[in-house]
């Protein structure tokens, strides 16, 4: 294979690529601002130069000529090149600021240079902690600056559009946001007005910046220019945990990082999956994140919404379904994990074995694209269709319930469309539903069980493509195991202080179970066993073994040290 040699190491590779990201992918680090994987090349920050050699070889015999001391002679270019366009040629020599005068004295001129206008105000922007420009500042920058003279004042937060805030002073001219608009979501919306010191982003006079994928603006803004309007002064990165998870708020099961303070999300961000989503995120999914906050079903309530003790409830629930056993409609959600949806099938035979299993599906037709948004706007409804679950209309569901063939509905995680039903019920049929949030009209429930969203349990997905995806815990609830503990996020920055937090409120800590747990509890109360680990793990392991669609799936990983490795690459790659 082809060898090139970066700072005197070897390293060979086997396909056309270009220096900076070959140099990304293999840990070395090179400051850059402009240059994204995802979108064309700009070279216009200049922050990842280095000098690039070819060796010298002699015109008449070909041989490589070499120095006294038997190193090759090397002919380097006459200045240093953006690394971001250069390509890997056999035998290229580079030298970056390691080895470097010229390279480390002209990074620093090139942070001095952007520094001259932009604003130092770190302390109350949004992008400090996890800001490349001042990351790079601090390793890579002067001792300080020679320049007194008054800034350029340019326009402060200007509502770009319903979710974008522009600080034009932050700017520094990467263009990433426009390229993104031009090359990535095709809206156009961006542009660079103005000239010299006094251009920055705007969009065409009076049209607002509403792409539906405007956020990741946000997230490839290499400064703190561009902010999100819901996140603006609500947390700051060091005071959150952030663990990888997916969005489920549609089929395609997008890969994010979920950021929490308090026990309460604070907002998604994306992660990087070539595979499903790249390097972005949907606005209408990544703001979707108040309905972990706001209503959440907490503990077990009777009929009125009373709060009932976890034992007692259980029991009562088993006892009024052996009562019922044989006219029960089950109906479950393609928002259950493939794990609650198992054992829902199998609960659901031990109780009614002739019975079909259903759920409601949620396609809302124009609102998916051809980038990542899909029509289905559930999870796991492959998932849910490869276990043997039928989709059914609420219309369809209403009729079926009003021919008196049922005396129970138990009914699993499927907020939106209990709400819809629920008040065309007949008014005296028993309802059991497990529940993410205190929905309308949620008394008039026999039971409401509190089930744990995807944040705060273990689950399997199967997205639109039949790629299955198992995410951990990213909150806290009340009846943690042990071994969710240890699954549960510590990757703050000041994780040693997260202990000691003065903004600790217990009441943000939901009583919730699994629901897959909830199911295998009662099943046990009612001496129906299912024959199921009532752990994940166990139950994971032995649905992947039996269950074809899982082949894919990988469990998550304990060790948040690999969480934090990772992590560094992304910000690499995406910031």
């Amino acid at each position: 294979m082809p060898t090139i040699y970066i700072d005197g190491k070897p390293f060979a590779y086997e396909k056309p690529a270009k220096l900076l990201q070959f140099c990304l992918e293999h840990g070395i680090e090179i400051p850059f601002f402009c240059y994204h994987p995802a979108l064309s090349i700009p070279a216009n920050c200049r922050m990842c130069l280095v000098e690039t050699g070819l060796p010298v070889k002699d015109r008449q015999t070909g041989e490589y000529i070499r120095e006294a001391d038997g190193s090759l002679r090397i002919a380097w270019g006459p200045k240093p090149t953006p690394s971001c366009t250069t390509d890997l040629v056999p035998d290229l020599h580079v030298r970056t600021h390691r080895t470097s005068e010229v390279v480390r004295q002209t990074q620093q001129a090139i942070l001095e240079f952007l520094l001259i206008n932009h604003p130092l105000d770190c302390p109350i922007c949004d992008q400090a902690g996890e800001c490349p420009l001042q990351i790079w500042t601090y390793k890579y920058g002067p001792e300080g600056s020679r320049f007194e003279e008054q800034k350029v004042h340019k326009p402060k937060r200007i509502r770009l559009g319903p979710r974008v805030i522009l600080d034009a002073e932050r700017c520094i001219n990467c263009t990433r946001c426009v390229r993104f608009t031009e090359e990535i979501s095709g809206t156009r919306q961006l542009t660079i007005i103005q000239r010299g010191n006094q251009n920055y982003p705007a969009t065409a006079n009076g049209q607002p910046f509403d792409d539906p994928y405007s956020l990741n603006t946000v997230d490839i803004c290499p400064v703190g220019a561009l902010t999100s309007a819901a996140h603006r002064f609500k947390a700051r990165p060091w005071e959150m945990n952030y663990s990888p998870t997916i969005c489920t708020g549609c089929a395609r099961g997008c890969n994010a990082y979920v950021w929490v303070r308090d026990n309460l999300v604070m907002r998604f961000t994306p992660r990087k999956n070539l595979a499903i989503n790249q390097y972005w995120l949907c606005d209408e999914g990544r703001l979707d994140y108040e309905k972990y906050n706001e209503a959440r079903a907490s503990g077990l309530r009777r009929q009125g919404g009373v709060p009932v003790g976890w034992e007692e409830g259980i029991q009562e629930i088993a006892q009024l379904l052996l009562q019922h056993t044989g006219r029960i409609l089950f109906v479950g959600s393609a928002y259950a994990s493939v794990e609650t949806l198992y054992v829902f099938r199998e609960f659901a035979q031990r109780f009614a074995p002739q019975g079909s299993l259903l759920y409601v599906p949620h396609i809302q037709p124009g609102w998916g694209d051809n980038l990542l948004r899909r029509d289905d706007r559930t999870p796991n409804a492959t998932g849910a269709e490869a276990l043997g679950f039928q989709p059914i209309s609420l219309e369809e569901l209403q009729a079926r319930l009003q021919t008196g063939q049922y005396t129970l509905l138990y009914w699993v995680e499927d907020d939106k469309a209990l709400e819809e039903l629920l008040p065309h019920l007949p008014p005296d049929l028993p309802v059991v539903a497990h529940l993410y949030q205190l929905i309308s009209g949620f008394e008039r429930l026999t039971w409401g069980l509190p089930a744990a969203t995807h944040l705060e349990s273990f689950g399997t997905y199967i997205n639109f493509a039949g790629q299955a995806q198992t995410v951990a815990p990213a909150r806290q609830w009340l009846q943690m195991t042990p071994t969710d503990w240890f699954y549960l996020p510590k990757s703050r920055l000041d994780a040693a202080g997260q202990a000691v937090d003065r903004w600790r409120h217990p009441q943000h800590i939901p009583d919730c179970l699994p629901s897959y747990q909830l199911l295998l509890r009662i099943a046990e109360a009612a001496k129906e066993s299912l024959r199921l680990p009532l752990e994940h793990k166990p139950l994971w392991e032995k649905l992947k073994a039996t269950l074809p669609f899982l082949e894919s799936a990988t469990y998550p990983k304990l060790l948040r040290k690999e969480i934090f490795r990772h992590n560094q690459l992304e910000f690499a790659l995406s910031v």
